[in-house]
């Protein structure tokens, strides 16, 4: 949930100054979509520094608690500043290197996940804004299996199904779209190529709309004929795999009990080898945010309010592969 005010931010950083630059974070506390601008958090208030290309739009829609100045104005604000955390994992090496030349009396802090903290519990709004985008999703996925006709490639596809999201009220999609024929499915994030359907093909799609900033993430498989009896028996596994993992889904639940619901069904059909990535993650303003679910990153515990992805999959090399992927609300 956002921070009611300045204070509660450096609660959380253990400062009295902290320097969002970081253009989704920004946007997550102003509401506001910028392609440049500056967010100092002090006790009595924050400021954004925003060059002339966003001042009138900056005041005219900032929140109560927020003031507006010139990006000139930034330097002189900064020499009363003797400390300052920042978004170590945001501030690239050189911009850290020209704050310390032109600000030397000022200590930098180095902080990580300050916002992510906060963003990772969703207000209504938020999730009233990442219903759409999955919404839109869905609509997506339904139209998929009437564009598969012969002949058709992943790049033609890949371009359709942008095409119908801005169509459908998308502002766009939350990242390439993945669409893979035959044994190209067995590459977990294979980019479209010019390959043309053919009879027979698995078709794998990861696709996520995004809707005034927020992203969708979803996975599914189609078939261009019967499927075999191994294909049918890996997609129900895997299908197995995603719902064991769903079922856990609740506030408070660790992220390694999900991961390891999935692969005790891939386990038990031997199929967990082939489960070569993370179980999924949260979602939000970023198609990956906060939580990791994965045996290999850290324990968390799940929180209200947070939206997640369930995504395993199954992969053979020359063959073929399989990722079913759902959002999971967490109550």
């Amino acid at each position: 949930m956002r921070p009611r005010s300045s204070k509660v931010l450096l609660s959380v950083a253990s400062l009295k100054a902290f320097l969002v630059s970081d253009l989704t974070n920004i946007r997550y506390l102003t509401g506001l979509n910028l392609s440049a601008g500056i967010l100092l958090a002090l006790p009595r208030r924050f400021t954004l520094f925003v060059d002339d290309r966003y001042r009138e739009m900056a005041v005219k829609n900032i929140p109560q608690g927020f003031a507006v100045r010139d990006i000139g104005d930034f330097a002189a604000e900064m020499k009363e500043i003797r400390e300052t955390g920042i978004e170590a994992d945001k501030v690239s090496i050189l911009r850290l290197a020209q704050w310390k030349r032109k600000f030397p009396h000022t200590k930098f802090v180095r902080k990580i996940d300050v916002c992510e903290a906060f963003r990772r519990s969703k207000e209504p709004q938020e999730l009233i804004n990442l219903h759409r985008a999955e919404k839109i999703t869905i609509e997506l996925l339904r139209r998929i299996p009437f564009a598969l006709r012969k002949g058709t490639t992943e790049e033609r596809l890949a371009r359709d199904i942008t095409i119908w999201a801005l169509e459908l009220g998308a502002e766009g999609m939350s990242f390439d779209p993945i669409v893979a024929f035959g044994t190209h499915t067995s590459v977990p994030h294979h980019r479209p190529t010019n390959r043309s359907l053919k009879k027979g093909h698995i078709v794998q799609i990861d696709i996520g709309a995004k809707y005034r900033g927020y992203c969708a993430d979803r996975s599914e498989v189609f078939f261009t004929t019967k499927p075999t009896d191994a294909q049918k028996f890996v997609y129900e596994t895997v299908s197995e795999a995603r719902d064991a993992a769903m079922d856990l889904v609740k506030a408070g639940v660790s992220t390694h009990v999900l991961d390891r619901a999935a692969r005790k069904v891939l386990a038990r059909e031997g199929m967990e080898s082939a489960f070569t990535h993370s179980l999924g993650h949260g979602v939000g303003l970023d198609i990956h945010e906060g939580v990791i679910l994965s045996r290999k990153a850290k324990e968390e515990k799940l929180l209200k309010n947070e939206v997640i992805t369930i995504e395993p999959g199954v992969y053979f090399p020359g063959k073929f592969g399989m990722r079913l992927e759902s959002m999971v609300y967490v109550k």
